[in-house]
């Protein structure tokens, strides 16, 4: 398995001696700079593959492995094949990404929203602080502050007091704060967060696109694109939604096993992989991890490892240091090192430790959220130790 770290470009509070301290080999990257729905050019992908993979005098090398993400854009979920332009758009960037012998991309397919998180630095006994999502303060946002039409109707009556209660005595700032958080853009991206009515738009636009519309826009997508992919070797992984289940009335089509099959089974190419997240998928009690990691092992190329904790009933919870949590991490680790075991080296799976814990000098840096260095360097040593372990050292 290839170690993998997420590197958000030159402007990024981490730099590439950063990277090669923690004994990462191989970079995880986009064009954050291109706005989504522009077609990147071979030239822009090679200009930051050259930053990356030319290598000073006594430095050890790296290789851009992976491109996370070429954004799909909203025109693309809400409508589908329709979106041709768009689509073509993609396609382009995909090429681009190809010739420059980068064969892996991940994207995620949820509508609006990214991951979705209420705090970025919830406090963990340690003292350092952890991304969480509390159920209550997302309730309290979308039926209170954002005042969706409908929303009264996908919370329970007890939900809606508990919010109720919440909201009344949230101080002003704090529910700002967490309005920010809610309606800020995708990682690394260089957009601006949406205002609250513009939020409800975007929202509005989805109107009457259920799971099963949603679902066949994607398919009707991949149906598009994995011949391209499927043309010049490269692979496809799906990122699951995160949280794993719907959020503000809109449907999420990868959140459990089965929606990941009913993909597969639409469209069959090997070039339609999966993005096995332990953090996102483990999230949901229901999802048994070892048993989706070995069910699609031939279609996992790319993974982030990282753990959760549930709180309650399930529905609150944040990011644990990567061997805590709720996720049994070795043996994940041993179906995933099964399957790498059975490939060729150039096809062997990338890994990264992914959404670290801010710790130590990172408390008093600017960090981008869920990716600071000393957090995810520790995870990494973690991983790299199980994998020791295994008898599989990592590359």
């Amino acid at each position: 398995m290839r170690q993998g770290w997420r590197w958000f470009g030159p402007d990024a509070p981490v730099t590439l001696d950063d990277v090669r301290q923690t004994g990462a080999t191989n970079i995880v990257s986009a064009l954050h700079q291109v706005p989504i729905g522009r077609a990147w050019t071979e030239s822009e992908v090679r200009e930051r593959q050259t930053l990356i993979e030319t290598t000073p005098p006594g430095r050890s090398p790296l290789t851009w492995s992976v491109v996370e993400s070429i954004p799909i854009p909203d025109a693309v979920k809400r409508t589908g094949a329709k979106a041709k332009a768009e689509i073509e758009a993609w396609i382009a960037s995909l090429e681009a990404v190809a010739a420059c012998g980068i064969k892996i991309i991940c994207y995620n397919f949820m509508p609006v929203v990214d991951w979705t998180r209420t705090e970025l630095d919830f406090i963990t006994p340690t003292g350092a602080t952890a991304m969480r999502f509390d159920h209550e303060r997302f309730a309290a946002f979308d039926l209170f502050v954002l005042k969706r039409p409908g929303a009264e109707n996908d919370y329970s009556e007890e939900d809606r007091l508990r919010a109720k209660t919440v909201f009344d005595a949230m101080p002003e700032a704090e529910m700002a704060e967490i309005t920010r958080i809610i309606t800020s853009a995708l990682p690394g991206s260089t957009t601006e967060p949406m205002t609250v009515p513009g939020f409800r738009e975007r929202l509005a636009a989805y109107s009457g696109v259920d799971a099963n519309r949603f679902r066949q826009h994607l398919i009707e997508f991949l149906e598009a694109v994995t011949p391209a992919a499927e043309a010049r070797g490269v692979k496809l992984t799906l990122h699951p939604d995160d949280p794993p289940r719907p959020l503000f009335g809109l449907p999420r089509i990868a959140s459990t096993a089965d929606d990941y099959a009913a993909l597969f089974d639409a469209v069959p190419s090997p070039a339609n992989g999966m993005c096995f997240c332990t953090g996102s998928l483990g999230v949901r009690a229901d999802n048994d991890l070892p048993a989706i990691a070995r069910r699609f092992a031939a279609r996992i190329h790319f993974t982030h490892l990282r753990a959760t904790t549930r709180e309650g009933d399930g529905r609150s919870f944040h990011e644990s240091a990567h061997l805590d949590g709720d996720v049994d991490m070795v043996a994940v680790l041993k179906e995933l090192v099964a399957e790498d075991r059975r490939r060729s080296a150039e096809n062997t799976i990338v890994f990264r430790s992914d959404h670290g814990h801010r710790m130590l000098d990172d408390l008093e840096k600017t960090v981008t959220p869920g990716y600071p260095s000393i957090g995810r360097l520790r995870g990494l040593a973690e991983l790299r130790g199980i994998l020791h372990a295994l008898d599989a050292r990592p590359t």
